[in-house]
């Protein structure tokens, strides 16, 4: 092979114009299947080599034999380990043989299966993710299924989502068809054999539902009476829900900080009716500290040791009572809250007009200004405003993902920096430390 077919000569924009493939896509085959691996420039732009260009060419010519993406890279690394050239031979031979059985063999492994599933949601594609959940349920247990496809491959989505490779309505496909196998899935789990009853929900304003109802199926398939409440489940009225059901207890999954902070109310109402209270969620692993602030009993990072930990927690009559001490908020954060939130309105009203002139859509500093707004308060709530993360990147995602560019982003904090400033005495200290130590470490990063 030629030296110079390896000098990382060409840009991003050069080889979607050379190979007419999508940059999402090259992003994702770069991250799931390590091809090409461009080489970084110190400002971590890519470029590639010729050998990458015609690289690419080769797979995408496999996949209009009626290869996935993901057998034409295994086919790839097959021709290499065997000494060959992949780019010197149109291996007609090979790509007769992997499309010609069915798609999967009984020998396929669970991560296979979900790489497929994966690329099926991508495109949209209802009929063949179906049938690959069908084979995968008839080749290995639920739970398997369960956690290495379903759970698994709505992460490895939801991370496409956060990098901008997979769409909302990609995502959203994805995480339909996944709610719709588990929601069968519940519905044919047999009457109870324990007794006792659990109630399963999301606290006020969370929509990921995928973990609490993961949770009801293994819970049913362990014999517990488990009634699932759903998404976004409202404190009001909760003393009722509760005199109803009668629960010996309540489990509440959240991923969000804002959702963590929403689950307090839902912690004192419980604990007034004396009834104990489970909690998981993303947050809380991401944020171990989270779990000192919540009064119940931290489920574990996770999700399949669920059943074991609900049986030790129930094991004996009222052993989750009373729950767990926790580290309440100060006095001066109680203040800084009610600060914050009488001159919340004039601190968004500031941002406007300072930001009037940028080129950042109507919605999306609306929408940016809503979930600043909405975690701040969380983390006040929550006692420590270091939940809101100092670092540019964390609070890109709590704020909008890859919606507003990095710059822009800056640019926004620095508004709301000086707005804050300007309508925040002491007593709103904290945030304005917060915000300073944000903006300095931004500039930085942009550097």
């Amino acid at each position: 092979m030629s030296t110079s077919n390896q000098l990382p000569t060409y840009n991003l924009k050069a080889v979607v114009q050379e190979t007419g493939l999508r940059p999402d896509t090259l992003r994702a085959w770069e991250r799931r299947y390590g091809l090409p691996q461009p080489h970084r420039t110190p400002g971590g732009h890519r470029l590639y080599s010729q050998h990458d260009i015609d690289m690419l060419k080769w797979l995408a010519a496999r996949q209009d034999e009626g290869l996935s993406i993901s057998r034409a890279v295994d086919l790839w690394h097959s021709l290499q380990q065997e000494g060959t050239d992949p780019l010197q031979t149109n291996t007609p031979e090979a790509s007769i043989s992997v499309t010609t059985p069915p798609p999967f063999t009984v020998g396929s492994a669970i991560t296979e299966l979900r790489r497929a599933w994966i690329a099926a949601c991508l495109a949209f594609d209802e009929r063949t993710a179906e049938n690959i959940l069908a084979q995968a349920s008839a080749l290995y247990p639920l739970e398997t299924v369960c956690f290495e496809l379903l759970q698994k491959g709505l992460t490895e989505m939801g991370e496409g989502w956060y990098q901008g490779e997979v769409t909302v309505q990609q995502e959203h496909f994805a995480s339909a068809l996944a709610m719709r196998r588990l929601d069968a899935l519940v519905a044919a789990t047999p009457p109870p054999t324990r007794p006792g009853r659990i109630l399963v929900a999301c606290p006020p304003e969370e929509e990921h539902t995928f973990s609490p109802l993961l949770i009801t199926l293994l819970l049913r398939r362990h014999g517990w009476d488990v009634v699932y409440l759903g998404a976004d489940v409202p404190s009001a009225r909760l003393e009722f829900t509760i005199a109803t059901a009668r629960p010996q207890l309540v489990i509440v999954a959240a991923q969000q900080l804002h959702t963590a902070a929403s689950m307090l109310e839902i912690a004192h109402l419980l604990n007034q009716e004396r009834v104990p209270l489970a909690y998981g969620g993303a947050v809380f692993n991401h944020l171990p500290a989270l779990r000192s602030r919540i009064p119940g009993h931290f489920l574990g990072e996770h999700l399949e040791t669920t059943p074991q930990v609900v049986e030790q927690f129930l094991i004996s009559p009222r052993q989750g009572w009373p729950p767990p001490a926790v580290s309440q908020p100060s006095e001066a954060y109680q203040q800084t809250l009610a600060h914050y939130r009488e001159h919340q309105a004039l601190i968004e009203a500031h941002v406007w007009r300072l930001l009037k002139d940028e080129s950042i859509p109507h919605s999306r500093l609306a929408n940016a200004n809503m979930k600043f707004a909405r975690n701040i308060i969380a983390a006040l709530l929550l006692g420590n405003i270091d939940f809101m993360g100092t670092s540019i990147i964390w609070v890109e995602g709590l704020l909008i993902n890859h919606q507003m560019p990095t710059e822009q982003l800056q640019r926004y904090l620095i508004a709301y920096r000086q707005a804050v400033q300007t309508h925040l005495d002491e007593r709103g200290k904290v945030i304005r430390d917060w915000l300073a130590q944000l903006t300095l470490e931004g500039v930085k990063g942009m550097s």
